[in-house]
């Protein structure tokens, strides 16, 4: 491992997680210059290195590699380690007594059977952090279910309000409710490491895929809570803005966001349509009349080719932007501007380009501080004999 870099340089996190969502919040952590070390099982590893295809094969000897285990894995190092066994409980209770964090999502109950309760871990560290996650959360009637991630999804609303229309559920295209479930642990572990600077003592955050989505229910939770009226799918237009969505034109589509009635009037101005047509003057109105805007700025746009349209919109500045495809988004000068791909080398593939951090860091004076070196995601048990070597030295 190269010595890290960042805001937590010198926070050592234990990861016992698999799968995306507890992966994901290590990852995070390591990108923000913690030491993260994998505790995987012996023989098979985290579940997500069987996670395919893709897969990517070595030119010579050694396993091939899931590209999905590399998506939340990048800066970390591997151990394997047998929790059933004397000898894994012995080298997982010496990185506890060092660990600032431990991160994991085991079912309610397995971390007890192990000899590794919660008692038990912050007997042996009381400055330690534990970030458990789970599918449902940790309680209540259904506190004990398993979760993945399309399940989550649809349990917690969020696949009912997403799709073409209301009897078209769709899931969103990244499992989002892991990633959330993941950044919203690194968010708890980041305030109770903050909180150990006053108190001196670690606690115990909790969180769970369900509470994670719930959380990112934004207007369409106080839709419900407050005005009594249950969001459903409708589609790529937002169900509180008009226009405001993706509208086709003549050789594809472009995506507009006309949000605000200052805006309604530029692109009024810009397109030769009167701002005071009956029943289009305010937003309400046109949220209410959503087909008929729908019609009329799709005949609009219906002579224009889409790279032209994009202009004429940015030149009266309304919003806006075209629907690209992921191969598209990492060729673009953009997202490489931002530090977005980042080149590792790995163990046994060599050089490879990884999606980066979407966290950049500037001094007081301006310059740049962000961490530009990264470590590529672990083989299994990479660093086992290098951890077990530093526990054992004490």
């Amino acid at each position: 491992m190269t010595d890290p870099t960042g805001p937590l340089a010198g926070t050592l996190v234990v990861d016992l997680t698999r799968a995306l969502a507890g992966p994901h919040a290590g990852m995070v952590l390591a990108d923000l210059g913690a030491r993260v070390v994998k505790v995987e099982t012996p023989g098979g590893g985290d579940d997500t290195r069987g996670w395919g295809p893709p897969f990517v094969e070595p030119e010579g000897e050694g396993d091939r590699q899931s590209t999905y285990f590399m998506s939340c894995n990048r800066g970390k190092e591997s151990v394997a380690l047998d929790l059933k066994s004397e000898d894994g409980r012995r080298y997982l209770t010496a990185l506890v007594e060092r660990a600032d964090v431990l991160l994991e999502n085991f079912r309610t109950g397995v971390l007890d059977r192990l000899g590794f309760s919660t008692e038990r871990l912050l007997e042996l560290n009381p400055r330690l952090v534990v970030l458990s996650i789970t599918g449902f959360g940790h309680d209540g009637p259904e506190g004990g279910r398993a979760g993945y991630d399309q399940i989550a999804q649809g349990e917690a609303g969020l696949m009912s309000i997403t799709g073409s229309g209301p009897d078209d559920p769709q899931r969103v295209g990244t499992p989002i409710a892991d990633l959330l479930a993941g950044m919203t642990g690194v968010h708890g572990v980041l305030a109770a490491l903050l909180e150990r600077e006053r108190t001196g003592r670690g606690q115990v955050v909790r969180t769970s895929l369900l509470a994670s989505v719930i959380g990112v229910h934004a207007f369409q939770g106080t839709k419900w809570t407050v005005a009594g009226e249950v969001g459903r799918a409708q589609g790529n237009h937002h169900p509180s803005i008009s226009p405001y969505g993706l509208f086709r034109c003549a050789d594809g589509a472009v995506q507009i966001a006309v949000g605000s009635e200052g805006l309604w009037q530029r692109f009024c101005a810009g397109f030769g349509v009167d701002p005071a047509t009956e029943g289009m003057t305010t937003n309400g109105e046109r949220v209410g009349r959503r087909e008929e805007v729908i019609a009329l700025v799709e005949d609009l746009f219906s002579s224009w080719s889409a790279p032209d349209l994009l202009a004429r919109l940015a030149e009266i500045g309304v919003p806006a932007g075209k629907v690209r495809t992921l191969d598209e988004v990492y060729a673009w000068d953009q997202t490489a501007s931002q530090g977005l791909l980042v080149d590792v080398e790995h163990a046994t593939l060599g050089t490879l380009t990884l999606p980066g951090p979407p966290l950049r860091f500037f001094d007081a004076d301006g310059a740049e501080t962000t961490r530009r070196e990264h470590v590529a995601p672990p083989v299994l048990d990479g660093d086992g004999d290098a951890v077990r070597a530093w526990l054992d030295a004490g």
